[in-house]
């Protein structure tokens, strides 16, 4: 018999660690299960054997004396590629994609990371992907291998993959998982989709108005001086906004100093950098995140959105007979904003306790009544999972009429805007030209 480490859930929802000697890991998951609880990783310890050790002995004792030779756990300098960041959402979600079908076509589970490794470019994945392999074929099971690379497969996934390996439908969970991640990139890209036009127009009017203030308006500003003559309080302002915002780009600045025009163009970067350092505390997440929420237009957007991300989160994972406390917190951690973090916990607290899942939402007043009332259904009639897809598919198409009405909407604001900074513009540079006029017409 082997032994067995594993993680399990109790009955009360509190994490249990220990281990288990069994002929197999169906049997350590039998007997984990035996004991009132429920398994959520469990895998074999390797035992090293004695010519491992002695090996491993022998190489120690050499020393330095000889160059080690290249194993096949082991990789050469040369192959180690340095990575930043993790495997895009795309990249994973094709992969997956593809490991459904090969599964489906019912290929070992080794043979189809080889053929899917293979195919790869190289890269974080194709690397992870060749570290898995070895891990699954020294006895691993696939979710403990892909735990080990969370910049590659996150806690949602892993656990999906666990669930599957668990129940024995690992081809029905990657299709699944490949369903869900497919939709989440065609929610995120129908919204990048629809800020690409109004960023390019907002970016091309930023340049004209730009050039209009350090190259155009000085020049006037020239003019006036030659006339010497009490310049109105519009344009006095327009021409001091121009020597800032040139500063010392102008040539005839006498002031010179710093352009303004870095400080507006660093404007943007300092506002998200300053956001990121206060989400990195607790509190300035709940103020940050609240904040966002009640953005004008933006807030209802961002709040549709996560609410969809969040129920086909939870939706799948119950779904993929993920226990519904660990669903619950996978969810939790994966939902991006604190103030739906904080009401999903109180979501667990009280199913751990016994009570409804429904009624904590309610409370928070995070969901829309609808979203509440469904759920409340969903446990009554104990299609939990069903309802809260079918919130999430309504939500991403409340999505796609938001996003259609904020492009709308953006357009003539936009115009509106512009129109308003150019009138801004003529009027100050031409009343000035006005008064000269009436002064000569009427000496």
């Amino acid at each position: 018999m082997a032994t067995y480490t594993y993680e399990a859930m109790t009955e009360s929802g509190q994490r249990q660690k220990g281990t288990v000697n069994a002929v197999s890991s169906e049997d350590a998951i039998a007997r984990i299960r035996a004991q009132g609880m429920f398994p959520t990783a469990v895998r074999e310890q390797k035992v090293k054997s004695k010519k491992e050790k002695a090996d491993k002995g022998g190489s120690a004792a050499k020393g330095g004396a000889s160059k080690p030779a290249s194993s096949g756990g082991e990789k050469k300098w040369t192959e180690i590629s340095i990575n930043i960041g993790g495997v895009s959402r795309k990249l994973l979600t094709g992969f997956t994609r593809q490991f459904s079908t090969l599964q489906d076509a019912g290929l070992p589970i080794l043979r189809s990371l080889q053929i899917l490794e293979q195919q790869q470019k190289p890269g974080l994945l194709k690397q992870t992907l060749t570290e898995v392999q070895e891990d699954v074929s020294g006895g691993s099971t696939l979710s403990d291998a892909m735990a080990r690379h969370p910049k590659a497969f996150d806690k949602l996934y892993t656990k999906m993959i666990a669930a599957g390996e668990i129940a024995g439908v690992l081809d029905m969970i990657l299709q699944r998982l490949a369903e869900f991640l497919e939709k989440a990139e065609k929610l995120k890209a129908k919204v990048k989709s629809a800020m690409i036009y109004p960023s390019v127009v907002i970016g091309v009017a930023f340049v004209i108005v730009t050039g209009i203030m350090i190259f155009i308006v000085p020049k006037f500003t020239k003019i006036f001086e030659d006339f010497d003559t009490t310049l109105p309080t519009l344009t006095v302002v327009l021409t001091d906004f121009s020597n800032w915002l040139g500063g010392a780009l102008l040539p005839d600045n006498k002031e010179g100093g710093i352009p303004g025009v870095l400080f507006v163009l660093a404007l943007p970067f300092l506002f998200f950098f300053l956001m990121k350092m206060a989400r990195k505390t607790d509190g300035g997440r709940a103020v940050v995140d609240r904040m966002v929420l009640f953005a004008p237009v933006l807030g209802k957007l961002i709040a549709k959105t996560t609410i969809a991300r969040m129920t086909r989160t939870m939706g799948t994972l119950i779904r993929a007979g993920v226990p519904i406390l660990d669903a619950i917190n996978i969810t939790r951690e994966t939902t991006g904003n604190f103030v739906y973090q904080d009401a999903l916990q109180k979501v667990h607290d009280s199913v751990r306790q016994g009570d409804s899942f429904a009624e904590p939402l309610r409370l928070s007043k995070v969901c829309d009544p609808i979203v509440v009332n469904m759920i409340d259904v969903g446990e009554e009639t104990g299609d939990l999972d069903k309802m809260l897809l079918k919130i999430a598919d309504n939500y991403d198409e409340e999505v796609d009429t938001l996003v259609a009405g904020l492009v709308s909407l953006l357009e003539p604001l936009m115009v509106v805007s512009l129109g308003l900074i150019v009138g801004f513009i003529v009027i100050a540079l031409f009343l000035p030209l006005v008064a000269l006029i009436q002064s000569v017409s009427g000496g």
